[in-house]
């Protein structure tokens, strides 16, 4: 009994000797990865520098998203005001953490917003949440030589929110971003398809379209005008379409400190479309006021 016994751990000994040598990495490996992983966060600076440096200095619209790299976070505060008297509040409207992993990339992880609705059915709750937005820079160049960019997007949004508020529904949105600069002139535009990928019969498709004409003024002023339009194709919108025109200024790049600025924006946003008479109500609101206020870093 004892052989055995000894038989067995010496067994168990080999097997375990094995296993060391075949499923864990040398020292000199682990040292390897430990220091590609610090490299990589050690030039993180540097790569944003880069990335910020080969694009325009244009500054982000105050609702619709730049096709620049940014690395900021990001707060929005909006108030709407609807046809039936009622007014609804947004706290974050889906801003958040964004990062520039790459000198071509951008990742912006957004906080689900929260809502509350006053007069009409009052009712609050979170909202659905957007989903991580991955953008891809194509081409860009500064204001020294061409000032212009184009970018690809690509969000996915999980239908996460109240019942109340929620659309029950996965949605993949690819976009299409541009932006051309005369001095201080620049125009950005943005071309999206918002796509259903579960129920398409109640929501339908909405492609969104954002145009924003933008003027620098002295070193901290960007005056702008936006026009921002959803047109839908199926679900109970079907056929119709609601136009926005927003006026707002932004105040920024205000120095924080040697690495971080404040960016201050309040707009205005006006339906300019059509009304349609039939619910669902479309424009979705009237008017809407926007406070953003964002710390690059």
């Amino acid at each position: 009994m004892s052989k055995q016994i000894s038989l067995n751990s010496t067994v168990l000994f080999i097997l375990t000797l094995i296993s060391f040598v075949v499923f864990i990495p040398d020292a000199s490996a682990n040292s390897t990865f430990d220091t590609v992983i610090s490299d990589y966060f050690n030039s993180w600076d540097r790569r944003v520098k880069t990335a910020l440096e080969s694009q325009p200095k244009w500054i982000t619209p105050l609702a619709m998203t730049t096709p620049r790299l940014e690395q900021e976070y990001r707060y929005d505060q909006n108030r709407q005001s609807l046809s039936n008297g009622s007014t609804v509040n947004i706290y974050d409207n889906g801003k958040g953490l964004e990062l520039i992993p790459t000198e071509n990339t951008e990742i912006i992880i957004p906080v689900p917003s929260y809502q509350v609705r006053q007069g009409v059915k009052p009712a609050s709750g979170l909202n659905d949440w957007a989903g991580i937005l991955v953008k891809y820079r194509l081409l860009s160049s500064n204001e020294k030589k061409d000032n212009y960019i184009v970018t690809l997007f690509a969000q996915y949004g999980l239908p996460t929110g109240a019942l109340v508020y929620t659309s029950h529904n996965h949605v993949f949105t690819p976009t299409l971003a541009l932006g051309k600069g005369w001095d201080d002139f620049d125009i950005q535009a943005t071309l999206g398809d918002s796509m259903p990928t579960y129920d398409h019969s109640s929501t339908g498709r909405s492609i969104i379209t954002n145009v924003t004409a933008q003027y620098h003024v002295s070193n901290l002023l960007w005056p702008e005008l936006e026009l921002n339009r959803t047109d839908w194709i199926g679900g109970y919108r079907t056929n119709r379409s609601q136009t926005y025109l927003t006026t707002g200024i932004i105040v920024g790049r205000i120095i924080l400190n040697k690495r971080s600025k404040l960016i201050l924006g309040l707009g205005y946003q006006s339906a300019i479309s059509r009304y349609y008479t039939l619910s669902p109500a479309t424009p979705t609101f009237n008017h809407n006021w926007i406070l953003s206020v964002r710390t690059t870093f």
